[in-house]
Order: structure tokens, then sequence, then C-alpha cells
């Protein structure tokens, strides 16, 4: 039986009970037509296409633990390709046929997930609400009347009303992060550049950033590790170089009571007092800082001259075809012919001059945390005004992109009625995003606030995520990666370092896979053998490195999780059991370099 909420644990729990993938989509398909939101998709993978997706994923990866996000749910946000499902962008007349997937979508497909269908969002991306949409406005799951939150408003309700484990969205004021306020989830949005924007409709294609809604940070963190990775089909993509955060004595910056706005709604400002206790008595040093260079840098977004980037992004499109645009976009698009060449000049003089000033304040803490939104409305309010209290939603995240900064937005708990959601968002500096990921878990797990409209759910121990010092990613290697072996190169080449040389636990054991050129080893555990446990090496290499080897891993191989000797679990190459049948097996030489040198002799 699957919990209403599909976080990773709970689906990996229910496969290893005896649940296929195949079981997992007629759920999912029954879950899509029992669902009371019908503006959620704008477009459902066809339920044989995703039968077969499940079949072909079965017989390319049979067994669960082969791939890290084998037979997972996932929803899209409409501006990202998928091939076989149109994109529209949010704008029928716009929608083409793509023939291949968005790079993102390529690689999580290639990690295991399955796409169950293309969501509905504020047109164009523009908005943070969720009712600039021609399919209609995705509601709170919480309280039908109000917003969803965009642009990335069906990604967010999908994830929210148990249809998908996780969803893509995107972020260029704040889209992949006030959604998840309004729905109770957690909103990862990546450094700009970390993760491609090949196969996305561009919003403002020098900030855009492909975001994750998810049940928990952890959740989150590890689909964004699939998706990020340098591409070089994006004149944007940069390589990691992530950086640290300290471990004890964290300096978190919170808004003056100067700076505070909240529009009225004293329950979010309740909130977001209540979310900084939370991190104080999780050791935190509270400091105030000056929001004002942060909140002039966010009113360049809509107010200067980046909304030409919006016009530059769809011209040809916009100039023969202004009327099939939704009315406020419409307005927001056309106000580009406002902007000369010399206001985006200085635009870029008065965006820097501000990062100066910003860096007087990042000289007093480590990262930020700020109210994800000041405040929610109901549709009909959102409708009425929807200008001015759209920037309401925006006060607190549009700067974040501007600056390069990476952000995870986390659930804060709900208002005094215990009615609707909110949240606080964590700020750090460019690739401090694994650095982020911790705390961030620590302060969600520390709010009993369940996930999406679960409320009761249970934050899995299995999502926690661990205090790291480097933001590196630890694997296990077993034959030809070992130190001075032929593939050793592929993790010192990315900047990757030996953390140990240990063994896995006794009842692991090594084959030699036929017909491999070079020769592979076959790791797999085989529970009740009693051995001395094989010889293996932990490394450390960058997020982006982990992903291309978890994108390029060669059948039967995978990541999984492999338990050393001392306990603990870390990622590492593990073998499906049916390739290892016949193969010779050498566990008795402890190990793939025993192997080596036992050919040399």
């Amino acid at each position: 039986m699957l919990p209403m909420f599909l976080d990773l644990a709970s689906l990996r729990k229910a496969y290893a009970d005896g649940l296929s993938p195949l079981d997992l989509v007629e759920e999912v398909l029954a879950r899509i037509d029992a669902c009371d939101d019908p503006a959620i998709f704008i477009t459902k993978t066809p339920a044989d296409a995703l039968r077969a997706a499940a079949r072909e994923l079965m017989a390319r990866a049979p067994s669960a633990n082969s791939l890290p996000l084998w037979g997972v749910p996932f929803a899209v946000k409409d501006n990202i390709d998928v091939a076989g499902l149109p994109t529209t962008a949010a704008c029928p007349a716009f929608a083409y046929h793509p023939e291949k997937d968005a790079t993102v979508v390529a690689r999580l497909k290639a990690a295991g997930a399955l796409v169950i269908g293309k969501t509905n969002l504020d047109q164009f991306a523009t908005g943070l609400n969720g009712t600039r949409s021609p399919h209609g406005a995705p509601r709170s799951v919480f309280d039908k009347a109000y917003v969803s939150g965009g642009s990335s408003s069906g990604s967010a309700v999908a994830v929210a009303s148990g249809l998908a484990s996780f969803a893509l969205g995107t972020d260029t004021a704040g889209s992949g992060r006030v959604p998840a306020a309004f729905n109770n989830l957690v909103g990862i949005k990546p450094t700009p550049g970390l993760v491609p924007n090949v196969g996305v409709v561009p919003a403002c294609r020098s900030v855009d950033v492909v975001t994750v809604f998810a049940g928990t940070v952890g959740d989150g963190v590890a689909v964004r590790k699939v998706m990020e990775g340098y591409d070089a089909a994006d004149p944007f993509s940069k390589t990691a170089k992530p950086i640290t955060l300290p471990t004890s004595g964290l300096r978190i910056g919170v808004l003056a009571h100067c700076e505070r706005e909240f529009y009225g709604n004293i329950g979010y400002e309740a909130l977001y007092d209540a979310s900084i206790e939370r991190a104080r008595a999780l050791g935190a040093q509270i400091v105030e800082f000056d929001y004002a260079p942060f909140r002039q840098a966010a009113e360049l977004l809509y107010n200067g001259p980046w909304v030409a980037e919006r016009l530059a992004a769809v011209k040809d499109f916009f100039t023969t075809n202004s009327e099939d645009f939704d009315p406020t976009v419409r307005s927001i698009i056309a106000g580009a012919e406002a902007y000369s060449a010399v206001d985006a000049f200085e635009g870029l003089y008065r965006l820097e001059a501000l990062r100066q000033q910003t860096l007087k304040e990042w000289a007093k803490v480590d990262m930020l945390m700020l109210p994800t939104s000041p405040t929610t409305y109901t549709v009909e309010a959102m409708l009425a005004d929807p200008i001015a209290k759209n920037g309401h939603f925006g006060r607190y995240t549009n700067f974040a992109n501007l600056f390069g900064y990476a952000a995870i937005a986390v659930p804060g708990g709900f208002d005094a009625d215990d009615h609707l959601p909110s949240g606080v968002t964590l700020f750090g500096p460019s690739f401090s995003d694994a650095a982020l990921a911790s705390f961030a878990d620590a302060l969600h797990r520390a709010v009993p606030c369940g996930m999406g409209k679960d409320r009761n759910a249970a934050h899995p121990e299995a999502s926690r995520v661990a205090v790291s010092d480097d933001g590196l990613v630890q694997i296990v290697v077993v034959g030809a990666h070992l130190s001075g072996m032929p593939l050793n190169h592929e993790l010192t080449g990315p900047g990757g370092g030996l953390v140990k040389t240990c063994r896995t636990a006794g009842d692991y054991r090594l084959f030699v896979l036929p017909n491999t050129t070079p020769p592979k080893p076959g790791l797999i555990r085989e529970p009740g053998f009693a051995g001395a446990g094989l010889e293996v090496e932990v490394w450390k290499i960058t997020p982006g490195a982990f992903g291309r080897f978890v994108q390029n891993i060669p059948v039967p191989l995978g990541i999984g999780k492999v338990t050393l000797d001392d306990g603990a679990h870390v990622s590492g190459f593990l073998c499906e059991a049916y390739a290892v049948r016949g193969a010779q097996d050498i566990t008795h030489l402890g190990g793939w370099r025993g192997y080596v040198q036992s050919l040399q002799k």
C-alpha cells in the first residue's frame, strides 16, 4: 500500500516489498483520474505510453537498486521539453513538438525516473501566482479559494497532491520557491548555470534556473545531483565550484524590523519569527542585516531593463501573435519596448553597484533566511489586482538569480488558524548548494508539518541530509576506478580526491563480468554470506561529476548504497544479480586489485 505522499524512501520501500513500476503506474493513473484540480496538467502522458516506459525501464534495469531514481514518477513544467509531448508554455498557439528531451529530463530518465505529464504554469513563466494560464489556475492544496503560487503552479500542486514524487519547475523571480511555500513543499533552486537549460523555453535566459519540488530536502538534493553538470550546449552553463559553510557557529542573516513587510499578514510574520527561533535552537547565530541593497536589486527584475529579456525570448512570436498572450503577460512583455540598449547597460551598472553593497552584509553572515513570500491571496483577489499583488510575492525572491545565489525553500508551518502554510528560504553564495542543504533539512525537520497535503507524513530518516564540509559527494569504487587503475582519471580529472581505502561489509561478493572490455567487476550483496569484506576506495567528487557517472554507467552496473565495514552507507557501484550467473567469483581474492595481481602472476 503506497502512502499518500510519494517520497523517495517510501517508494523504495514499496519496491523492496514487491511493488513493480507497472503497479506504480496504475496507482498514479488512478490518482490523476481522481484528482479534484483539473488545472494541474496541460498534457498528461498517455496511459499506454506511461506503461510502455515502465516496461522499458524494467527491461533495461530489472532491479530497483540499479538506478538512483528507478521507477520514480515525476512531472515537468510545460516550458521544459519532453520528447513525445508538446511544449506550450501555457500558450496553445506557441505549441511545438520537441524531437528530444531537455538535458535535465534526459538525465532524469537515464536515472530511471518516469514522466507522468506536463504541468500548468503562468504563461511563458511570467508571474508568481499561477492564475495567468488559459488552462485555468491550479489551487492551493489546502484551500481551493487560494492561489497555488507560480509560475510553476501545476508542478507544485502535482507533488503536494501525491501524484508525483517530485516535479521540475523553473525559477527566474521565485517560481521554484513561492509555490513550494504555498503547498508545504521543499523548493530546490540551484545556482544559475549549475543545471543546464538546454530544451527550456526561456523567460530571462541569463538568469533562468530549472528547479525541483519535493517533500524533503534530501529528495530534492538527490534529484538535483542527477540533473546538474556542465553542458556546452547551454551558453550559461557553469562547472560547479562547491564552497563550504561553517558546520558550527553558523551566522544566519534575518530581516531587521525596519525592512519587514508582510502586507498585513500577521500570521506569516509570526511564522517567520518561529523559523528564526528554530534556527537559533539549532545552534545558529541570528544576525540582523540590511536588506535594502537586495530589495533594490529585486526591483530591477520587473521594473528595469530585464523586462526586455522577456521580450527577447519570444520576440518573433510576440510580433505575430500578441493577441494570443494572456492580457497581463502581454502587458508585462510589451513594457520591454520602453527600454533601450543604454537602459540595459545602466541596469547592469546599477546591479553591480548593488552587488558591491551586499558584500558588506555578507561579511556579517554565512547565509540569509527570508520569508519565501510575505503573504498569500485568493484567486479572486489576485485577478482583481494582478500586477501589484503578484509583486508582493516577489519581495524576498527576485534578487536571487540576478546575484547568482543558491537557495532552498522549506516549509515553516501553518498560520494561526492552522489553515495555510508558509515557509522560509535559505540563500547562500554561488555554488553553496550542497552546503545549504544540511541546515535546510534540519530546519525543515524541526517543524511538524508533514509533506505536501499529507500533514501527518513523517520525514524519513533515509532522506536526512548529512552535514557536508565541502559540498562534494562520496562514491565507493571497486574496480577500474581504483587508484592506479585505467579509469582512475575519471575521478582525478574533475578534481576528485581519495578519502580512504577500506572494506565492504562481509556479505558482499565480487565477480568478473563476462564479455566486458576492459574486464569489469560485478559487486553484489548476498545477505547471509559470511565473508571478510572486499577492498574498496571511497572518493569525493563534485556533484556534477557524480551526475555524469550515473548517466554513463553501462548495464548491468548501477549506483546504490554500499555498506562499509564500519557500518557507513555510501553510494557506489553495484551490479544486477542476473549478470553474475555463471560469472567467475573472485571474492576469495579480496578485491579487484587482488584479481589483477593474480592475472599478472
